[in-house]
Order: C-alpha cells, then sequence, then structure tokens
C-alpha cells in the first residue's frame, strides 16, 4: 500500500536513468524568527512551543565531511560534503533529547553568493542527501550564486529512517487485496494496515509522534539559522510545496525567495486529496490515450476490464512472480508522473494484454523501490508515518465504502484504490493526527512563486490557485504551464526555467498568472 504524492518529475527522470540567537523580529507573537521555536498555537493543531531555543542549539556549527555512499546511491563527488544537524526530538522540550538530521551541502560555485538554497523533493518521505547531486545539474544556473542544501526530514533516510517491516514481510503484504471484496478481504486488508502501524511503532518508538510536517518545519528554520542565513530561500516540490506552506505560515517574516513547484491543495482533507488525486491521474491517463489515439473512455474501460481480471487471476511474468491487480494499478500509476515514460506504458499494457505482466510489475518494482535482489527501499515507510501523524481524519469502514460509488465515477481506473486507501492508510495507526488540513496562511511574508501543471497527474493543478488562496493575498504568485507531467521546473520549457531562475537570482517577481504561450514564450 502506497500512497501517489512522491516525487516531482524531474527526480523521478532520474529514477530512470555558523547561526545566530535573538528574539523575534515582531509579528504579533506568531512568527517566530531568529532564535525562536515556534508559532502560537492555533486550535487543536500543535502544542505550544517556547519562543527561545538554547545556544546549544542555535549556535552549534556543523562538522562538513565527505559524504558516505547511502541506501542505494553511491557517495557523491568531492563538490558535496555531509553533516549532522542537532534539533530537538519534541520541540515542545527544545532543551530536551536532541536528534540528528543528515545535511548535503555544495558550496556555490561562482561570485555574488546570495546564501543557501534549501530543497526538498516531495515524497513525504523523500531523501534529500541521496536526490541533491542528481537534481544538481538541473538547477547548475541557480549554484553559481547558492549554496545547494537538502537533507533528510526526521523518520527519512539518513535521519533516523522509519521502517517498519522487513523485505519479506513487504513482498507478502503485495499480495493483500488493496481493493477488497469481500468480508475476508475486507478483515485482511485492515489488519495488514495495523500490522503496518504497530510495525512502526515498534522501530520507530517516541520518534513516531513527532515526524509531523509541522516539526520539520521548525527543523527547517533551525537549519535557515545555523547555516547562517537571515531568510529560508526554498525549493520546495510536490509534498515540499506543503512543508513550504507551512514554514510561511509559522515563520512568514522568515521568507526569502521561495519557489513551490506541483503543488499540493492545502484545503484537502484526507477524502478530499484521494478525489484530487483520482481526477489528477484519471486526466493524465485521459491524456496519455488521446496520445496514442484510443478514445480516453473506451481506452479506461479496457484497462479496468484488465484490472478487473487481474483481481481474480493474476498475470505470470519472467520474475515467476505474480502482477495482482494491486501492482497493475502501481505499475501504471508511475509512466503516468512524466510523459517520457508514456512509451513504457504502452509496452506494458500491451504485453499485460497478451498475458505476460512483467512490463507492469517491472513499472511497480521501480514505484516501489524494489531491486532486482528483492530488498526494498523505506520511502514508503517514513511516507506512511509523516502523513498519518498529520492528518486527524480517519475514515471508518462503513463510510468508506459508501464513497465507493463516487470515487467509481471520478475515476474508473484509479477510483476504488483510492477510495479504499482513505479506510487503510491510517487505520489503527498509534498515534493521533494533528489536523484536518495544514494551516498555510502567511499574511506579511515576501511573495512566493507557485507553479503549476495541467496535467499533473498527483497534484492536480486546481490545488495551485488554493495554495495561493489560502496563502493570501499578494503572498502567493501563480505561474502556469500547460503541458503533462508531476513538476514543471526543469521540463524543458524555457519559460518556466527562465522565471524561476530570474525570481530566485534577481528577486524578480513575475505577473501572477503568466502562462507560457505555444510552450515557450512568457505572457
Amino acid at each position: 500500500m502506497m500512497r501517489f504524492l512522491r516525487w516531482t518529475a524531474a527526480v523521478a527522470a532520474g529514477l530512470l536513468l555558523a547561526g545566530c540567537g535573538g528574539s523575534s523580529d515582531g509579528d504579533g507573537g506568531r512568527d517566530e524568527g531568529k532564535g525562536s521555536g515556534s508559532a502560537a498555537p492555533s486550535a487543536s493543531r500543535s502544542p505550544a512551543v517556547p519562543t527561545a531555543l538554547p545556544a546549544s542549539l542555535t549556535s552549534q556549527r556543523l562538522d562538513w565531511r565527505r559524504c558516505k555512499a547511502t541506501g542505494g546511491s553511491s557517495a557523491p563527488g568531492d563538490a558535496w560534503r555531509c553533516a549532522t544537524l542537532k534539533v530537538p526530538l519534541d520541540w515542545s522540550r527544545p532543551d530536551g533529547r536532541t536528534i540528528g538530521l543528515a545535511l548535503i551541502r555544495s558550496r556555490a560555485t561562482g561570485g555574488d553568493r546570495i546564501g543557501s538554497l534549501v530543497f526538498n523533493f516531495g515524497g513525504p518521505g523523500g531523501s534529500g542527501v541521496a536526490s541533491m547531486p542528481y537534481f544538481a545539474t538541473s538547477v547548475s544556473a541557480l549554484h553559481k550564486r547558492y549554496d545547494l542544501v537538502s537533507w533528510d526530514p526526521r523518520g527519512v533516510g539518513a535521519s533516523q529512517g522509519v521502517r517498519c517491516r522487513g523485505d519479506r514481510e513487504i513482498e507478502a503484504a503485495e499480495s493483500v487485496d488493496a481493493t477488497p471484496d469481500t468480508p475476508a478481504e475486507e478483515k485482511a486488508y485492515l489488519q495488514d494496515a495495523a500490522d503496518f502501524g504497530k510495525g512502526c511503532r515498534q522501530a520507530a518508538g517516541p520518534l513516531l509522534a513527532h515526524v509531523s510536517t509541522t516539526d520539520t518545519a521548525r527543523d527547517m528554520d533551525l537549519m535557515r539559522q545555523v547555516l547562517g542565513d537571515d531568510r529560508l530561500h526554498y525549493f520546495g516540490m510536490s509534498y515540499g510545496t506543503e512543508l513550504g506552506g507551512v514554514y510561511a505560515h509559522l515563520f512568514p517574516r522568515r521568507v526569502g525567495r521561495l519557489v513551490l513547484d506541483a503543488v499540493v491543495d492545502p484545503t484537502a482533507d484526507t477524502v478530499g486529496h484521494a478525489q484530487n488525486q483520482a481526477r489528477g491521474f484519471q486526466r493524465a491517463l485521459d491524456d496519455y490515450l488521446k496520445s496514442t489515439g484510443q478514445d480516453p473512455e473506451q481506452g479506461s474501460r479496457k484497462i479496468a476490464d484488465l484490472l478487473t481480471r487481474l483481481d481474480a487471476q493474476p498475470l505470470p511474468t519472467s520474475s515467476g512472480r505474480k502482477l495482482t491487480q494491486t501492482l497493475a494499478v502501481t505499475g501504471i500509476i508511475l509512466p503516468l508522473y512524466s510523459e517520457s515514460m508514456w512509451p513504457r506504458l504502452t509496452s506494458a499494457l500491451t504485453s499485460a494484454g497478451k498475458g505476460d505482466g512483467s512490463g507492469l510489475l517491472a513499472l511497480a518494482d521501480q514505484y516501489n523501490d524494489r531491486d532486482p535482489s528483492g530488498r526494498y527501499g523505506t520511502m514508503s515507510h517514513a511516507q506512511r508515518a509523516i502523513s498519518c501523524l498529520d492528518e486527524k481524519q480517519r475514515p471508518a469502514l462503513a463510510e468508506t465504502k459508501r464513497r465507493l460509488a463516487e470515487f467509481r465515477r471520478i475515476s474508473p481506473v484509479f477510483g476504488d484504490y483510492l477510495g479504499w486507501d482513505t479506510a487503510g492508510w491510517c487505520h489503527d495507526w498509534p498515534v493521533p493526527g494533528q489536523y484536518d488540513t495544514p494551516e498555510v496562511s502567511a499574511p506579511g511574508a515576501a511573495p512566493i512563486l507557485l507553479i503549476g501543471t495541467t496535467g499533473d497527474p498527483a497534484t492536480p493543478y486546481e490545488g495551485t490557485r488554493r495554495m495561493a488562496e489560502e496563502l493570501g493575498r499578494g503572498v502567493g504568485v501563480q505561474l502556469t504551464w500547460k503541458g503533462e507531467g508531476h513538476g514543471a521546473y526543469g521540463n524543458g520549457n524555457d519559460c518556466v526555467d527562465s522565471t524561476v531562475n530570474t525570481y530566485l537570482l534577481n528577486g524578480t517577481v513575475p505577473k501572477n498568472g503568466t502562462v507560457p504561450k505555444n510552450g515557450k514564450v512568457c505572457s
């Protein structure tokens, strides 16, 4: 089981191939500013946090050393250095126990340095330490004047990453029907979800209650201070846009130049988010089908019929494993993140129609971070731990079943999977969720550049406008790319790339509502 919100397109494509302390700068007690720990809490959102942090945190010096290989990634080159940032486990007790966050940095390559540019590549659960060196070639113009910085957020990768299951357990769980049809399958589905949560609690211990987006936003501001930056310059992608919005709400006076690409809808709760993704992925699938000369309605019906057959009889593959309905849905999902992968989807669907599930299984394994030897990554573990701590809503089985018809109307291919996910994703989770929707209002913040892609499957375009509205008048500035895929920057559109670079390098805010014409021209 895995939600579909994850990497931005640029990183998905890669799958194919000293701080100051002090007082607040004055924002009615809400902006934490330098040397402070959080906003005054809004109702039922987060615990109160003291306004001052101990010098042991704000004055720490990072010990930058050559980076080591992490997970399945080799060590980056000489331009990169890694360090560990000490942050409170519990932000309501900043003088208590601390944990370490893994950071990576490459110094600006040219003169006239602006400061640090911090990246979050999405997920939640994506490793910035592993991703940053690969993404650096896409931001070489920015690298001349910025130190490129990223990190593994708490509970992720090298920052005390959460692993809730072993590889054999993960593979066994792939046989659980994620769209149950009988009471026995429903029981197995919910039991698997509960078992996953128990595994997370056992593996993570006290950390499981402190991996929220709000916790990570506070970590980011401490990171800003320790890096020596007066303002946070930030590039957030996919889930990283929600994190950026939460940061802007907590620290509006510390917002520097923020870019949010592939924007999450901050007004959507658990059910709303699932419905948004059902619409987004169905829209992307329709566009894919049109590109192959198929009628979207007929093509979707054909794929839905294939999934129905797989529910009863999984397909054989060259590996000896079976392609189940759930794995097939996952295999269809992955290539919709990037138009460059559409030919692989065509090949995989053609093979499946002939009785060979190998192509879709390979795509599903890539999405599930499974290597040929059967080892799995832990991104989905961290993703679930973070989102289930964030989300208060826990739809019951009966409520979910009432909504299934609505989900199927939205998407005949993905509706069932995403509808059932609302019941199973955080079922019987060991810690309560914090909010129904994230608070991102940021009055007084500097303008934040929001990029929406009309064909984005995972974070549908409509979320960009809603983020702009929630940030507040004069804060959210929208740039639209009429294209396909999850994320716009670095995908070959000169207008998008030049607008973002000009904003980050010169501080030039584009006209709100800018839309490239004919794929290139800004207006």
